[in-house]
């Protein structure tokens, strides 16, 4: 929901006190700095080898001086000080920080931990020196560490002792993918790197005993200065073997595999006597069971990784635990191995592969109600969910969720209330159903395959609309960060009625008129995500997301080859006929879309954070459909986009919609940027700052929206540019959002005039509150 703020003085007010705030919390205080002692006001580290990170340097500093907001404002510091001397359990001392006093042992402590990170680098003659500075009359000090790296140790030759002959041909025959190499710095994080790489790297190869204890490493430096001779020793499968003759390691290969999928962790009655377990053999395959088998065979048959090597892998094993987890069936899944003292006929020892499994309840129902958030507008959903795990014994799964919401919206000073009905079924099978074979092609996980109907029932303020789909297609991952969906089918009818008057007779001149009426969606899709974040860490991350989307070409083509007529047009705009094929009586559209989004997260410190996005899409309308459907083209503002703007109100370029209808702007093309400092205050309660720019414009000429089209040597200057600040509340489960955005730069306002600080007297038009739940981006 969007409130536009018209009291001056209501509005300036909260912003001013806001303002005071952090200009207090930025004047330094020592009220709680006893005497004698010194607030530990800043640390440096300073280093004269570029190779070395400081950050990295700093995380070994034992003592942290207090929080900051924006780099130099102590919020936290500012609030501890205005609690009562008197009171040791004041509340203003629990939700602020008690100022960090300076501690000579604790830089003692940072100075030998400094040395030692060194010393792992490989800069064995390193000096770590540390002094303070204090301001005269004050009750501050400044420390600094100053760190004399000098020259490091390099590695001049490196020697593999490998006592196994067989083990000394396969790791030689790897020597592309070692992490160690001559000329390198002596890095003992490096060592341990190439260490936990070659156990894997054994493991994958059928070794199953192999582990990092038979790998060490010897440093000779002797003869050279800042030279080592490095030998990588790996003994034989007797370690620390002093005897002349050499154990070889083994390679193993897996006899059966062991299947329970009715296992029960806590439940021991299945070794009671009068417990009846049923087994179910197939060559390699026993299946144990009670009762009835609830999973098919060759549904393990399928995921079953281990059987892509002919010798044990844990690589595959790992392979086998993701396709299992991703059933999403079992509540507990352990992958096992045992020798079994037994060889085959080559003399191969062998393992028996034994996979326990827990099953999850196999239907599911719930009734949740939500919050709902549609670009900035709240509002609150009740779903009906019903779940079947295992509808045909293997493992698929059927979904289907009853929905129905209302959504407070406002419409200038007005509010309306959308309604929303239907519902949504899904089947998940997890097979690859295509003549092509996937494990060939696809190596880390085998898509899934997903078949998806639904309908859905809108009331809105411009008009009444029904959606009806209908979707078949796989999504996979590659990697543990990069993501696939592949929609082969995505089948759109939308049919649009109760249209309101007003808004009709606002766009009966315009060219997007057209987009509001009846059609068919027949298109294909295709989605790739990179995504390193991960929320249960508080980490810097990358995010990527490209999509790409066809749609009416197999349409089209049908037409034509068929000869079929024809349907013309009037065009009321420019008196100008034209013509395009119908499906089933309804026009059906042709575009190509595609868009790419970024983000970048950066943790600062344990309470700060900044984060970063840029979106470019663009839409192209072609053939049957001269203009890109409603709901396929781009709209920004709200609080997911240009936080000062009302939602769907901004643009296209620098067009000014009129004020009296309900904002509903949107296009073929969007540019958009947002940068977002977050930090903590106290409690539940988190502070943003933010800066977010950019604008959306029409691909196409045809459109009559004056300043809508996208110009190349133009469009810059039609940027809209937004700032503001927002206070979320963090309440574990979801997390409540308000930002209040200022316009900063209006691109429907004359040129050369647009910015508006500086020109313009600021009043409550200028500002625009949106309330959320979730992060924006």
């Amino acid at each position: 929901m969007h409130l536009f703020l018209r009291n001056n003085y209501l509005l300036i007010k909260p912003i001013v006190f806001f303002i005071g705030v952090l200009f207090m919390a930025s004047c330094s205080s020592t009220r709680f700095v006893p005497e004698g002692k010194y607030l530990l006001n800043k640390i440096s580290v300073k280093v004269d080898d570029k190779k070395l990170k400081r950050d990295e340097l700093k995380t070994h500093v034992k003592q942290k001086v207090n929080l900051r907001i924006l780099g130099f404002m102590k919020f936290h510091l500012w609030v501890y000080n205005l609690s009562s001397a008197k009171k040791e359990n004041d509340w203003l001392k629990r939700i602020g920080e008690a100022p960090v006093l300076y501690d000579e042992f604790q830089t003692r402590r940072s100075q030998s931990q400094l040395l030692i990170y060194l010393k792992n680098k490989g800069y064995y003659k390193a000096e770590v020196n540390d002094s303070v500075i204090t301001g005269k009359g004050q009750k501050k000090l400044n420390l600094i560490f100053d760190i004399k790296a000098r020259q490091p140790y390099q590695i001049r030759n490196i020697i593999y002792s490998i006592k196994d002959p067989n083990l000394r041909i396969v790791l030689l025959g790897d020597s592309i993918n070692r992490l160690i190499r001559t000329n390198d710095v002596f890095d003992l994080d490096i060592l341990n790197a190439e260490r936990k790489r070659i156990s894997q790297f054994l493991n994958n190869r059928g070794y199953f005993n192999f582990s990092e204890e038979f790998i060490s490493f010897q440093a000779d430096t002797s003869f050279f200065n800042f030279r080592v001779d490095l030998t990588v020793s790996v003994d034989d499968a007797l370690l620390k073997n002093d005897e002349k003759e050499v154990v070889e390691h083994q390679k193993y290969k897996i006899r059966n595999y062991l299947i329970n999928s009715s296992y029960k962790a806590a439940d021991l009655s299945a070794n009671q006597p009068g417990q009846s377990l049923d087994t179910l053999i197939n060559k390699d395959y026993i299946f144990t069971y009670s009762g009835k088998l609830k999973y098919k065979p060759e549904l393990f048959y399928n995921l079953n990784r281990l059987k892509d090597s002919a010798y044990y892998s844990l690589q595959n094993a790992e392979k086998t635990y993701r396709a299992l987890n991703r059933l999403k069936q079992f509540s507990l899944i352990n992958i096992g191995f045992s020798e079994t003292y037994l060889f085959d006929q080559d003399s191969i020892p062998l393992l028996d592969c034994r996979m326990q499994l827990s099953p999850l309840p196999r239907q599911n129902i719930s009734v949740d109600v939500e919050g709902t958030n549609s670009s900035g507008n709240l509002g609150v959903a009740g779903n009906f969910n019903f779940q079947h795990r295992n509808v045909f014994s293997g493992a698929e799964v059927f979904d289907l969720q009853l929905r129905v919401a209302r959504e407070r919206q406002q419409i200038n000073d007005s509010i309306f209330n959308t309604q929303e009905y239907g519902f949504e079924s899904s089947l998940t099978i997890p097979k690859f159903l295509s003549f092509i074979k996937a494990k060939q092609l696809f190596t880390f996980q085998i898509p899934e395959t997903k078949f998806t109907v639904g309908y859905n029932y809108q009331n809105r303020p411009d008009y009444t609309r029904t959606i009806t789909n209908l979707k078949f297609g796989y999504n996979w991952k590659t990697t543990n960060y990069h993501f696939h969906t592949l929609n082969l089918v995505d089948l759109n009818y939308v049919h649009l009625y109760n249209q309101n008057p007003a808004f009709i007779n606002s766009i009966s001149d315009l060219y997007i008129k057209s987009s509001f009426t009846d059609h068919l969606i027949a298109a294909s899709n295709y989605s790739w995500m990179y995504n390193t974040q991960n929320v249960l860490k508080r980490e810097d991350y990358k995010y990527y997301k490209f999509n790409i989307e066809s749609a009416g070409n197999l349409l089209g083509l049908y037409s034509r080859l068929i000869n079929k007529d024809k349907t013309s047009v009037l065009d009321k705009v420019t008196n100008l006929t034209s013509s395009h094929y119908e499906i089933l009586n309804t026009r059906f559209a042709q575009y190509v879309k595609g868009d790419f989004e970024y983000r970048y997260g950066h943790v600062i410190d344990k309470l700060s954070s900044i984060v970063g996005r840029a979106f470019i899409g663009v839409g192209v309308p072609y053939g049957n459909f001269n203009v890109l459907p409603f709901e396929k083209k781009y709209f920004t503002g709200g609080a997911n986009g240009i936080r000062a703007w009302q939602v769907r109100s901004l643009g296209p370029g620098s067009y000014k919609a009129p004020s009296n209808i309900y904002p509903n702007q949107s296009s073929d093309i969007k540019l958009e940027s947002n940068l977002e400092y977050r930090f903590r205050l106290f409690w539940i309660m988190e502070g943003a700052l933010f800066l977010d720019a950019g604008n959306i414009w029409a691909i196409n000429y045809k459109d009559n929206r004056e300043g809508s089209v996208f110009k190349i040597n133009g469009f810059y200057r039609q940027i809209a540019v937004g700032s503001g600040f927002g206070v979320r509340f963090d309440f574990t489960y979801f997390l409540f959002r308000l930002d209040l955005g200022m316009k900063m730069r209006d691109p429907s306002l004359p040129a050369g005039k647009r910015f508006i600080p500086g020109n313009y007297p600021i009043t409550g038009d200028h500002f625009n509150l949106s309330f959320a739940i979730g992060y924006p981006f």
